[in-house]
């Protein structure tokens, strides 16, 4: 597995980041993601994970939030790419990228029909937090789990 820095408007990272949304739309009946979606402009870092024969199978994200804190978007593994603990390697590679640009904290938001996802943060140090950012005021994010990870105790 080769995992790489990429732009966020890299086909890959586009390709994979759509099959995501759909994946996530699919689960929640349609529903948009909550808060604002990642661009071009906010995305601060984008990792890319290959294949050994160069195939895109997982993609993840930051957003500088200020202050040392940066927010988890995007992370995903292919389907046919899962079980192998490819996600848990995004996510080492960006808390790298992270640390890398002396942010300290990271922060995200998932939802509750992804138990996966949830299992992995947990996992990985990550504990359970309310709201950040515009989260609070969203009305479509009442249900979402947020997660946090100070990478200075990591």
């Amino acid at each position: 597995m080769i995992i790489e820095a990429a732009a966020w408007d890299d086909p890959d990272v586009q390709r994979l980041s759509t099959d995501q949304q759909t994946e996530i739309r699919a689960r929640y009946g349609g529903k948009e993601e909550p808060g604002r979606p990642p661009s071009a402009a906010d995305i601060s870092a984008t990792l890319l994970l290959r294949d050994d024969d160069g195939t895109a199978v997982g993609c993840g994200a930051l957003r500088d939030l200020g202050d040392g804190v940066a927010e988890v978007k995007r992370m995903y593994v292919a389907p046919a790419a899962r079980g192998r603990g490819l996600a848990k390697m995004v996510l080492t590679g960006l808390e790298d990228a992270a640390r890398a640009r002396g942010w300290t904290t990271l922060r995200l938001e998932t939802g509750p029909l992804q138990p996966e996802a949830a299992g992995l943060y947990s996992g990985a140090g990550y504990r359970r937090t309310g709201p950040f950012g515009t989260y609070g005021e969203d009305p479509d994010a009442a249900g979402s789990l947020f997660f946090e990870k100070d990478l200075d105790r990591a």
